[in-house]
């Protein structure tokens, strides 16, 4: 392999985390760097974006002092201390593991979010104007509506709010002033069953089994983890 392949491989190795967690919204325990340009700006989102993809990739034992002096070293064109024709190896074999590590403890969660959710829905059918269908959807009706009930090829407009069962809040069209408009056949089948049960200005609250939200592969970057109950509060507001 040559030299331009192989520091193409391990540029793409290092940066997977930023390509698909831009736009996902952190905090950071660590201490606030001083960002007084647009560079400072750029860098620290690299660097911020970089390490949380990799973290959440099961890559959370890189020793960032090594990972930070090592890029320093290549940006001075210093010598590496590892031979070129061996790091694309170390980099395979390690993220072949982190992948394995990622995955088991996917499955763990998976379980454990399975097991709550059930628990929590279990207890949920037995209050006050919650209703059940027959795959698990449950929902209570906050306002009725009048208009015309979709189909599953109608096309919806609507609002709504998204949280986990704890209440963390994953998605709002509230937030973003903008209600969303989406087929309803391309959703997940949570929402493609509920939003048939609703009426043009109706709102109803949904708590939908991970079997009919995400499952097993939530969206990466998502707060949702594998098989987690999901909870959105909706209002149809046209049916297109």
């Amino acid at each position: 392999m040559t030299h331009k392949k192989i520091t193409t491989a391990i540029i793409a190795f290092a940066t997977v985390g930023f390509m698909t967690i831009t736009g996902c919204n952190s905090s950071s325990s660590g201490g606030s760097a001083q960002l007084s340009s647009t560079i400072d700006s750029v860098s620290y989102a690299f660097g911020y974006l970089n390490g949380k993809g990799m973290s959440q990739r099961g890559m959370d034992e890189i020793n960032p002092e090594i990972f930070s002096s090592a890029m320093q070293k290549a940006f001075a064109g210093d010598s590496s201390q590892i031979p070129m024709s061996e790091m694309q190896t170390i980099l395979r074999t390690y993220q072949m593991e982190a992948q394995q590590k990622a995955q088991q403890k996917r499955m763990k969660q998976g379980k454990e979010n399975a097991k709550k959710g059930q628990a929590f829905l279990e207890e949920n059918k037995t209050k006050e104007g919650v209703k059940t269908t027959e795959s698990g959807l449950q929902y209570k009706v906050l306002t009725e509506g009048s208009g015309a009930s979709p189909t599953a090829e109608d096309t919806v407009t609507v609002n709504y709010k998204g949280t986990l069962l704890d209440g963390e809040v994953f998605d709002s069209s509230y937030e973003r002033n903008q209600p969303a408009t989406f087929p309803l056949n391309r959703v997940i089948a949570g929402w493609t069953e509920g939003l048939q049960l609703m009426k043009e200005g109706g709102k109803v609250k949904f708590w939908i089994p991970g079997e009919l939200a995400y499952g097993p592969t939530p969206p990466p970057g998502s707060p949702i983890g594998a098989n987690e109950t999901l909870v959105f509060e909706v209002e149809l507001l046209e049916v297109k």
